[in-house]
């Protein structure tokens, strides 16, 4: 036995090899194309707007251009949009059903994958992103990072969520005999809008 565990000891490396790969990939080019290229490639509606003035105007059209009804779910966190810019809009303060529109304002986006990123916050329920049928989501250009390491290394400088929630386009499924399907988790479409100030 003792001959044994001295020929492991004496073949074991004295310095462990370098990993052959960095953990995370340098970032490449511009992160917020970055990040509107693949939520587009994920089938999200991606617009940019230069203020907070604009998103209601936006929404609006969203909600006509799908034939919607001009109303939105608004959870308590979206207190710092201009909702009264856009006249005719009805604001709903209860939480989304699956034929609703709903905001999101969504702390973070993540570059490498075009995907929200959601902490769950008393001003902001995780289910909240579950229920619409249609979620509009508002991110600040600001708030778009290269890589989910980055989003992970802010909140643990903060204090860590019980939830995280990753959203990359509509919620889709194949379990069901392979057959693409929208909306079986959550919202059937969405759209992203990008605040540049």
């Amino acid at each position: 036995r003792e001959e044994i565990l001295s020929a492991i000891i004496r073949a074991r490396p004295t310095k462990v090899a370098p990993a052959p790969l960095p953990y995370v990939a340098p970032a490449h080019g511009d992160p917020l194309q970055a990040f509107a290229d693949r939520a587009t490639r994920a089938n999200a509606d991606v617009r940019f707007v230069t203020s907070e003035a604009e998103i209601p105007l936006v929404i609006a059209e969203l909600l006509r251009a799908r034939n919607l009804p001009a109303a939105i779910h608004v959870p308590p966190n979206a207190t710092q949009v201009p909702w009264d810019s856009a006249p005719g809009l009805t604001l709903e303060q209860s939480a989304p059903g699956p034929e609703d529109a709903a905001v999101a304002i969504a702390p973070f986006g993540i570059a490498e994958t075009g995907t929200l990123a959601y902490p769950a916050r008393a001003d902001a329920p995780a289910s909240w992103h579950f229920r619409a049928g249609f979620e509009i989501a508002v991110l600040r250009a600001t708030d778009v990072l290269p890589h989910m390491e980055d989003v992970l290394a802010r909140l643990k400088a903060r204090e860590l969520p019980s939830t995280l929630n990753f959203v990359t386009g509509p919620s889709r499924t194949g379990d069901i005999e392979q057959t693409l399907e929208l909306g079986a988790h959550g919202p059937k479409a969405l759209a992203i809008l990008i605040v540049r100030n």
